[in-house]
C-alpha cells in the first residue's frame, strides 16, 4: 500500500496522544513514589535541631502538610499554567534550570552516539565478515565487557585510573564563565560559534571521558545490530556479484552490503538515544558534567521533589520522541514499512 503525508500526520498525532498518557503516568508515579518513599524533606532542609515552629512553617510553605493527592493536583495545575514549580534548593524556577542544563546533556548524548557509530558500526562489519573466526570473537569479548561492567563502576575506573594514567583529559568539573555569549548552552558549540578555539578544545577534553563512558557501555547495541544485519546481507546475490567483479573487499562491505544493513542499525540507534538521555545521571555526577543528569542527581540527594519530577518529564519526553523519530526514520529508509 502507498503512503502519503496524511498517513505520517495521523501517525504523529497518535504518538502525541501516547506521549501525553506516558507523561501523565510518569508524573503521577514519580510524584507519589517520591512522597511515600523518601525521608521527610523539611527535616532534611532545616535540620534535625530546628524548632517545631520552623518545621511547621516549612510544611505549610511547601504544602507538605496536605494529602499527597492534593499536592499532586496542585502540581498538575502548575504544569498546565506553564510552570514546573520552584527548585526548593536554589529557589529558581525548575523550567529555567532545565533549560540551562539540558543542552549540556544533549551535547553529551550526541558525542556518545557519534562514538557508538564510528566505533560500533565498523566493529560490527568486521565481526560479520569474519564470522566465527578470531576477529569475531575478539569483537564479541570487547562489547560484552561493556555490558558486563556496571556503568558507574566503569565510569569511576575511567575517571580515577585510566585518565590520570594516560593524561588524556581532565576529570574535574568544567567550571568557569566563558568569555562569550552562551547562545546554545552547549560548551563546544558556543565556543566554536564565538571562534574561541582554545575554549572549544578545553570543552572537548572535558566532554571526552563522559562521552566515552556513556558510549562504551552502550557500544554493544550498535556492534551487535550491525553484525546481525550484515550476516543477513552478505550471502545475498548482489554482494556475491560485487565480489565476482573483483571489487575491493572494503568497497564491497561498506558500499554495497552496509548500505542495506544500516536500516535496522540506524533505527535501533535512534531508540538508544532516548535511553542514553536517562543514563546520563550517574555519568554526569561522576564526571561533574553540568547537565540535566547532574541536576537530577542533586535533586534526588536534596529531596527536591519538583526537580525530580521535572527531570523525569524530560527523560520521558526524550524516550518517546526518540521512539517516534526511529519509527519515522525506519519508514523513510524502508518504503515497504507503513506508518501505523
Amino acid at each position: 500500500m502507498g503512503r502519503s503525508l496524511s498517513d505520517l500526520v495521523v501517525f504523529i498525532a497518535k504518538r502525541m496522544v501516547q506521549l501525553a498518557l506516558v507523561l501523565f503516568g510518569a508524573i503521577v508515579v514519580t510524584f507519589v513514589v517520591t512522597h511515600l518513599s523518601s525521608s521527610d524533606p523539611c527535616l532534611a532542609w532545616i535540620g534535625p535541631h530546628a524548632g517545631k515552629a520552623a518545621y511547621q512553617n516549612c510544611q505549610v510553605f511547601f504544602g507538605l502538610n496536605q494529602p499527597v493527592y492534593i499536592q499532586l493536583l496542585h502540581y498538575l495545575q502548575t504544569l498546565l499554567t506553564g510552570s514546573w514549580g520552584v527548585d526548593t534548593l536554589s529557589q529558581q524556577p525548575v523550567l529555567s534550570i532545565i533549560g540551562e542544563t539540558f543542552p549540556a546533556t544533549f551535547e553529551l548524548v550526541i558525542a556518545a552516539l557519534f562514538l557508538m557509530i564510528v566505533v560500533g558500526i565498523p566493529l560490527g562489519v568486521i565481526a560479520a565478515n569474519s564470522n566465527g573466526r578470531m576477529a569475531d570473537h575478539l569483537v564479541r569479548v570487547f562489547y560484552l565487557s561493556g555490558w558486563a561492567v556496571p556503568t558507574y563502576l566503569g565510569a569511576v575506573l575511567l575517571a580515577v585510573l585510566v585518565a590520570p594514567a594516560l593524561h588524556i583529559a581532565p576529570t574535574g568539573a568544567f567550571t568557569g564563565t566563558p568569555p562569550f555569549p552562551q547562545r546554545t548552552h552547549m560548551s563546544v558549540v558556543d565556543a566554536l560559534i564565538a571562534g574561541n578555539f582554545p575554549w572549544a578544545l578545553d570543552a572537548i577534553e572535558h566532554l571526552a571521558l563522559p562521552a566515552v563512558a556513556l558510549a562504551f557501555f552502550n557500544l554493544g547495541i550498535a556492534t551487535r545490530m550491525t553484525r546481525a544485519a550484515m550476516l543477513e546481507v552478505l550471502p545475498l546475490e548482489y554482494v556475491r556479484t560485487a565480489r565476482m567483479k573483483g571489487l575491493k573487499e572494503v568497497w564491497v562491505l561498506y558500499k554495497h552490503a552496509l548500505r542495506n544493513a544500516l536500516i535496522t542499525t540506524v533505527t535501533v540507534l535512534g531508540l538508544t538515544a532516548g535511553y542514553l538521555l536517562s543514563g546520563t545521571v550517574v555519568i554526569e555526577e561522576i564526571f561533574q558534567w553540568p547537565g540535566i543528569g547532574f541536576y537530577a542527581y542533586n535533586s534526588i540527594e536534596g529531596y527536591d521533589i519538583t526537580g525530580v519530577v521535572g527531570t523525569v518529564i524530560v527523560f520521558s519526553v526524550g524516550v518517546v520522541v526518540a521512539n517516534l523519530a526511529a519509527d519515522i526514520l525506519y519508514g523513510v529508509l524502508d518504503p515497504r514499512v507503513e506508518w501505523r
